[in-house]
């Protein structure tokens, strides 16, 4: 698997070239589900590309205390919880320090998933495809809750997809979807998914939204795709 960096000029130029990888799962029963915030540009390319509807599986890593740009687990919408046994051990958490964090993870996660319905509406994935994508796995939690998600939701199948995932996360997340495509899978410490991307920064809300309001309007004007801003 080549490791070349940067591989993407950016998360449109990801989402392309992941949709070329994920043509065979082109079918009138496969959903995109896009993980947000960074995964939406780069699943609104392969929806477009393979002319499927496009959701959002909004999931959230669990914050270490003190090192909050790094997690211990994640929640998804659904309250799906995922957690490093290991990790945890390892840091000393206790399950009420663990279930204060969750409530908080919900709490926020309950906001912008309010906030994302407004502009797109929920794809049933009852007997579905359901390739969900994010712009990076670096340790892979918050895809594994989105997984574990999409599994009560009845899905006949799940794909993750991803430009670029660690060694790591490649590892943990395999066993637990139908089949997993990674254009990069690196096995270099330390990862980070920036590195794989000329043009790079971290999306807010207010573009993710944006993002969403032009897929609704590209389908609401009778287009079989929608369209990036």
């Amino acid at each position: 698997m080549d490791e070349e960096k940067p591989r993407f000029w950016d998360r449109i130029d990801a989402g392309r070239q992941l949709a070329e990888r994920l043509r065979p799962y082109q079918s009138a029963e496969t959903v995109i589900l896009a993980v947000p915030r960074g995964g939406v540009p780069v699943a609104i390319e392969v929806a477009q590309s393979l002319d499927a509807p496009l959701d959002v599986a909004v999931t959230r890593k669990i914050p270490i205390p003190h090192n909050p740009e790094a997690g211990y687990g994640a929640v998804a919408e659904d309250g799906t919880i995922f957690l490093n046994d290991i990790l945890v051990s390892q840091l000393g958490l206790s399950q009420p320090q663990i279930e204060y964090q969750v409530e908080e993870v919900l709490a926020e996660i309950e906001c912008r998933n309010t906030l994302y319905r407004s502009k797109l509406p929920r794809a049933p994935l009852v007997d579905k495809t359901a390739i969900v994508i994010d712009d990076g796995l670096a340790s892979g939690f918050t895809m594994v809750a989105a997984v574990k998600s999409v599994e009560r939701q009845k899905a006949a199948k799940i794909v993750v997809a991803s430009p670029a995932a660690s060694g790591n996360a490649y590892e943990l997340i395999k066993p637990m979807c139908h089949a997993m495509v990674c254009i990069v899978v690196s096995h270099s410490y330390p990862f980070a998914v920036a590195s794989f991307y000329h043009h790079w920064h971290d999306l807010t809300d207010e573009e993710v939204s944006k993002y969403l309001e032009a897929w609704q309007a590209g389908n609401r004007n009778g287009e079989s795709k929608g369209r990036c801003p």
